[in-house]
């Protein structure tokens, strides 16, 4: 499956396409349903807090040991196929417990997975693609992620349907029926990506061309967590990169508190969250013509800023009734579009700032600063959450993203990209 395909993308790539959709929309279903479990059980937003940054621990300490191994690996395919598997025994792990340290464990369970599968695709993009291309090939696998963040938030908000918790429990009805059937769907939808997945043939030889080589490394110098640090412009785009993740993962986990504080249905929220998903989708189709036109590092901040703003006005618009509503579609359409764009920015500008043979490493190290932000900013965003309301939480992140691009604007990362076979990174 490396023959180009009559629409211009590997095959490869279309199949790494369809396994991401698979298996993040289990991911995309699952959290959120988890979020109502939690509050069903009489849990809050410290609770809810706790179990998002219990999706990010253990795939903390994990993250740069299985990059490291990525890069030993002819080919990265039954590393995924595992990670998938471990995707759904912690989707059933889920449906299966009532006990609040059992769900903590089961979100753990679930992030391993997530990893996994992310560090082995990431790492196979990376190795396949020309220097040319990586913008354009990460941006189709990221895009492979908004679509299934588009589809398990509005199949959750299908299942679990269009009254809040509050009423559903008021009228006598059980609602766990209805979260465990949601999170057992969510396991048997990232199993099919497992098929999928063996579609693949193994990698090619890799042929080693000029424009791959944008960075060297001194002779004999190890691709650690230092010297991948060292390289210039690295600890800015993981910055970013934690940032744009961060806000994802807060708007899955916190967007049901802030619905059931507005009185908005699990429905209405689902719909939220996957026009969120579904803009991003359209932005990362786009962002070939829209790296061609504009610098990554000017996307990039446009990313941080844009999304910051829009998405700060959510919350605070679903109080609004029905007016406010419609416009936090608006700006949540709005803000879905820029944060796609970040994403594959920085795996491509992460990727060009190393020597081609750190790349597996130093993406697994992003993602290493992606599980920290997991783990510190869903606990931080709990405890603003606590006096401010849920809303907060989700301020508190896009003040992250705010942050974000005021460093870049300060350390002037505002340029054009780097010329092919440059050693100067973005």
């Amino acid at each position: 499956m490396t023959k180009t395909s009559s629409t211009g993308l590997p095959g490869w790539l279309w199949l790494m396409v369809a396994a991401g959709v698979l298996t993040q929309t289990t991911a995309n279903l699952v959290r959120p349903v988890t979020s109502y479990k939690l509050i069903s059980l009489g849990w809050g937003e410290t609770e809810i807090g706790i179990a998002t940054a219990a999706y990010a621990l253990l795939p903390l300490f994990l993250a740069l040991p299985f990059g490291r191994l990525q890069g030993r690996l002819r080919s990265p395919r039954n590393f995924v196929a595992l990670g998938i598997v471990v995707l759904a025994l912690g989707a059933a792990y889920l449906a299966l417990t009532d006990h609040i340290v059992q769900l903590m464990i089961a979100s753990a369970v679930l992030g391993i997975g997530h990893l996994m599968f992310t560090i082995g695709g990431q790492s196979m993009v990376a190795r396949r693609s020309r220097a040319t291309d990586m913008d354009a090939n990460f941006g189709w696998f990221t895009a492979s992620f908004s679509v299934g963040q588009m589809l398990g938030p509005l199949l959750s908000g299908l299942l679990l349907g269009n009254t809040s918790l509050a009423e559903t429990q008021a009228s006598g009805d059980d609602l766990a029926f209805s979260v465990n059937l949601a999170l057992w769907i969510g396991a048997g939808t990232s199993i099919v990506a497992v098929p999928v997945l063996y579609a693949l043939r193994a990698s090619p030889a890799r042929t080693i061309t000029q424009t791959q080589d944008i960075v060297v490394s001194e002779p004999g110098q190890k691709p650690s967590m230092i010297n991948i640090l060292k390289k210039p412009g690295i600890a800015s785009h993981m910055l970013a990169a934690l940032a744009l993740l961060a806000i994802l993962d807060i708007l899955v986990a916190f967007m049901p508190l802030v619905g059931e504080s507005a009185g908005v249905s699990p429905l209405v929220i689902g719909a939220l969250l996957a026009v969120r998903g579904a803009t991003s989708v359209v932005s990362r189709v786009f962002i070939r013509p829209l790296s061609a036109k504009y610098s990554r590092n000017f996307l990039l901040l446009v990313s941080l800023l844009i999304s910051a703003v829009t998405l700060a006005i959510v919350p605070g618009a679903l109080a609004l009734g029905t007016v406010g509503i419609v416009a936090a579609f608006i700006f949540m359409s709005a803000g879905g579009f820029t944060l796609g764009l970040g994403q594959p920015l920085t795996m491509t500008m992460i990727s060009q700032a190393v020597p081609r043979s750190w790349r597996s490493p130093a993406l697994a190290l992003r993602l290493m600063g992606n599980r920290v932000g997991q783990v510190i900013l869903p606990v931080a965003a709990s405890v603003v959450a606590g006096p401010i309301g849920p809303a907060g939480g989700i301020w508190f992140a896009c003040a992250i993203l705010g942050l974000s691009g005021a460093e870049r604007l300060m350390n002037k990362r505002t340029g054009p990209n780097p010329p092919t076979g440059s050693q100067t990174p973005n």
